[in-house]
This record gives C-alpha cells, structure tokens and sequence, in this order.
C-alpha cells in the first residue's frame, strides 16, 4: 500500500530502464544484418525480448538498496532489536522487499510490452496464460534474488562490510544473464551455469518468455522452488550465526 502511494515515481524512474532497452535494441540490430537469421539460436526479435525480460526482473527488484538496507542493520546494530521479537527477520526483511518489488515488476513489464512491440513493429508471439505463467516465474526470481542478496548483506556479521561482495555478484549476472543467454558461452561453461542462480534469476524467465514450453517451464518453476529453500536456508544458518556472535560479543 506504501509503494502504491509513489507509483508515478516508478513510472518516471522507468526512463532509466527504457533508455537502456532502446540503446540495445539499436545494438543488437546493428549485429544482426538480417532480424531472422539465428545468433546462437536466438532471431533478433528474441535477443531484444530477452534482454529486456532480464533487464525487467533485475531493475524491479531494486537489489542494491536491499544490500545496502541489511548492511546498514548490520553495522549500526539496529537488526539487535530484532533479536528479540517474535517474528523472523529474514521473512520480515523479503516480505518488504517483495511489497516494493512486485509493483515495480508489474510497471516495468507493461512498459516492457508497449514499448518493445513498438519498436519491433510486432506483439510478443505468446498467449495470455504462457505470459502469466512467465510472470510468476519472474516473480519467483525476484524472490530467489531478495534472499540471495540478504544473505550477501549478512554476511557483514562477518567482514563489515559487504558491499564488494554485492558489487562482484551484481555485476557477474549483468554480464551472465541479463545481456547474454547461456547460450552464448561455450559449451562447458553452459553445463556449469545452469546450476548458478544465473539459471533460475535471470535466463530461466527470459528464456521461456522467448521460446515458451510447458516442459520448460516445469522445470525451471521446480528449480526455483528448491533454490527459494536452499536460500533461505543458508540466511537463516548466517543470521542465527551471527546473533550468537553478537551475543558472544555483547552486541
């Protein structure tokens, strides 16, 4: 209800997101010399869906202020106050994130699908239910992210500062997942990110929304589930480690 209160500065800050959707959109249109033939097994038209697909999941969710917001908790000791009550941080912390991220996921896709159809001349070629099936694993992306980066901003329990870390991990999946699909990389690489968070944040959605299979999408929906356990787990593990290193420490 917050975030909804500030929605028409979501839809102006989308400038950002559209100036980057258009720069490569001309990019990719001066690689191809002709929209259908196949780079990788990807047409023109399904390159600049998938980056922007990416790009819609990566700017929604907003990652760096989440990082920066559980450091911030870390280092000032205000997540000691949290210690104590009867809720659990983590869940509290998602849940908030997922309250501003969800709104601009739904702005930043709408705006996707206008602005692309027009630039491509064309409307996606998927059915109203394969899309809905492709937002709830972007949903399921942005929550896999919120935990991944919780769990990076944690860490400052340990270092301090965990910032360098989130820089390293923000700009490995720019580079491996938002603008280039997996298949773009050789062969044994591919086998190897495929188990990477790269495979359930970034290329799986983008990669169903641009050649939709019901296959595909079991198994990439069954692949976040269990990386939505696994990451939440290994928060819960870092946090309950570091509240006792806090108490230890008098904290």
């Amino acid at each position: 209800m917050s975030s909804l209160q500030y929605i028409f500065n979501y839809v102006f800050g989308s400038l950002t997101f559209l100036i980057f959707v258009v720069t490569f959109y001309y990019v990719w249109q001066a690689i191809y010399s002709n929209p259908n033939e196949l780079l990788n097994g990807y047409t023109m038209q399904q390159m600049v869906w998938y980056l922007t697909i990416t790009e819609v999941i990566y700017v929604s969710t907003k990652a760096s202020k989440l990082c920066k917001d559980v450091n911030l908790d870390v280092k000032s000791g205000n997540i000691t106050y949290n210690l104590n009550k009867p809720y659990s941080y983590i869940s509290f912390t998602l849940f908030k994130q997922l309250g501003k991220s969800i709104i601009q996921l739904l702005i930043y896709m709408l705006i996707a699908l206008v602005v692309v159809s027009i630039l491509l001349g064309k409307i996606p070629e998927i059915s109203f239910v394969q899309l809905l099936l492709v937002f709830v694993t972007c949903l399921l992306a942005q929550i896999i992210t919120s935990l991944l980066i919780i769990f990076i901003g944690l860490v400052s329990f340990y270092m301090g500062d965990s910032t360098p870390l989130y820089w390293l991990y923000s700009k490995f999946l720019i580079l491996v997942g938002v603008i280039f699909p997996i298949e773009f990389f050789p062969e044994a690489i591919q086998k190897v990110l495929i188990y990477t968070p790269i495979y359930v944040t970034a290329y799986g959605p983008a990669k169903l929304f641009v050649d939709f299979s019901f296959d595909g999408f079991i198994n990439i929906f069954l692949a976040q589930i269990v990386y939505i356990f696994i990451a939440y787990g290994l928060c819960a593990a870092l946090y309950n480690s570091g509240a006792k290193r806090l108490n230890v420490n008098g904290g």
